[in-house]
């Protein structure tokens, strides 16, 4: 016994002295601020070209660069290009990435990587304002043209109003005749047909394309805005929604008309992005990317992975912070939980719904399903069959739950689709179970327990500065394992117990 705590006691040891000594060099000698310090965010982009390449045709790819438009600074880029020629082409204000090869026989991706952030507020430089180009019509096709421009006159004030009300039109359920007419003649996607509505009408338009930003989104296409000249300025206009102004949360990648992406020998090309957002100040970001090469360690650094992965890992190194507080509440406080991982899962999902609104609908679900459990009970199904109908009513509910939170325009109960379905039907059972065997009161704590650790896990997985240390410092999951494995040996009295055990106290 003495000798599993003493070998306990060193490989904790050695594993919290290894995660803080990697956590220091990295602050010292890399210069990565052990606080958040002034809030910057700093959003990680990452582009993806996959294409399919024609047979014995050379492959020529050409990917218009963000220039940093509307107050955004970009920090630094990065190409991978393997066995791929290179060049970054410089003209007409206006940069090119063109990748080369000569023969290539498999399907392939390519990958720009960026950083950004805007110190800024969003702010367009003014540009001339030529007159668009005027599509090709038919005759009724221009008939009908000039009738809904007529139309959208008199119904206006100023050219502002005019755009206004024809991006309406174009989104209403039901249009007018003649606007119904030119989407069903048009090839091209509506954003065109209003283009060229607008060039029809002498009112200078273009495209402006971008991303919208939000945090972890992966396999994001570009979006599109519609800017025209009002005799005065240029404005922004939004073509789904009519929005005047530009989104905060937009980033512009190329503002004017002309094609992003271009592949000759190349077939079923496709552009794809993933996003990442990390609270750093700027000069942290370029001090980590100029030493990138100069110290090795980075190469192990979350930040060398692809965008998708960062993503999905800033989730992931919160896990083991949770877990420490599940270890925490149950053996130094005492508090029964309904299993050790439900917590933590609980607490995951309210990362997506946020906290008030995931405990109504986790209790919601749990208890309809608690419900509906004891209604089965009396069936006497087989525990496989019985497990399989609470999924499948759990899925039921969550899916009219999301359908009614639609109808009544309440979003964030539609977020009830980040709950785990397993763990939620297993937990209906597991408590269902337990009520016939222990009573409701057993229930309760169980699951008020539950439910506490899960609030404190979230509580702490929001806190600014652990997010912070979890995502630039991973190699602190190694202290938080030796903590875990000290805790693990501890065999005195929990909190819960000294209260239990009061009455013994012999002072009294």
């Amino acid at each position: 016994m003495m000798a599993s705590r003493n070998q306990i006691a060193m490989i904790a040891g050695s594993l919290f002295l290894l995660g803080v000594g990697l956590t220091l060099y990295k602050a010292i000698a890399l210069g990565f601020p052990l606080l958040p310090g002034e809030y910057r965010e700093v959003w990680t982009i990452e582009s993806k070209i996959s294409f399919k390449p024609r047979k014995d045709q050379p492959v020529q790819v050409a990917l218009n660069l963000p220039e940093g438009h509307a107050g955004w600074v970009v920090l630094e880029e990065h190409f991978a290009s393997s066995g791929f020629g290179f060049t970054i082409i410089d003209e007409n204000n206006s940069r090119e990435a063109r990748w080369t090869r000569q023969n290539l026989e498999s399907p392939t991706t390519l990958y720009y990587k960026m950083q950004a952030y805007r110190p800024t507020e969003p702010d367009l430089p003014d540009m001339p304002a030529t007159p668009g180009k005027e599509p090709l019509l038919e005759n009724d096709q221009a008939t009908a043209m000039e009738r809904l421009i007529s139309l959208m006159h008199e119904q206006s004030a100023d050219t502002e109003s005019f755009v206004a009300l024809m991006v309406t039109e174009f989104n209403k359920e039901e249009q007018d005749r003649d606007a119904q007419f030119l989407l069903g003649t048009f090839e091209e996607s509506p954003i065109v047909v209003m283009q060229a509505v607008l060039a029809h009408a002498g009112i200078p338009v273009h495209e402006i394309r971008g991303i919208r930003l939000e945090d972890g989104r992966r396999r994001q296409t570009l979006s599109s805005l519609l800017e025209f000249h009002n005799g005065d300025h240029w404005v922004v206009i939004d073509p789904q929604n009519a929005t005047i102004g530009l989104p905060q949360n937009f980033f512009i990648w190329q503002r004017g008309n002309g094609a992003v992406l271009g592949v000759s020998g190349g077939r079923d090309s496709r552009l794809e992005f993933a996003l990442v957002s990390n609270s750093l100040p700027a000069k942290t970001v370029i001090g980590m990317e100029q030493k990138a090469h100069e110290y090795a360690l980075l190469d192990f650094s979350i930040y060398a992975l692809p965008v998708e992965q960062q993503g999905v890992f800033k989730v992931l190194m919160l896990i083991p912070v949770a877990a420490l507080v599940v270890v925490i509440m149950r053996i130094l406080v005492g508090l029964k939980t309904s299993g050790t991982f439900m917590p933590i899962l609980i607490a995951l999902a309210f990362l997506q719904t946020q906290l008030l609104t995931g405990l109504v609908l986790f209790i919601t679900l749990v208890g309809v399903g608690l419900w509906i459990r004891s209604w089965l009970s009396h069936m006497n199904l087989l525990l496989v069959s019985r497990i399989s109908a609470v999924i499948i009513v759990v899925i039921f509910m969550m899916a009219t739950t999301a359908i009614l939170s639609y109808k009544f325009g309440l979003d964030r109960a539609l977020t009830v689709t980040f709950f785990p379905t397993i763990i939620l039907a297993w937990t209906i059972e597991r408590m269902s179970i337990l009520w016939e065997e222990e009573g409701f009161k057993e229930v309760f704590r169980q699951g008020g327990g539950s439910l506490l650790v899960a609030i404190l896990s979230y509580m702490v997985m929001t806190n600014r500065v652990v997010e912070h240390l979890t995502f630039n410092f991973p190699e602190l999951t190694l202290s938080l394992l030796a903590v875990i494995l000290l805790l693990g040996k501890y065999t005195g009295y929990r909190l819960s117990e000294l209260y239990r055990f009061r009455d013994l106290d012999n002072s009294k």
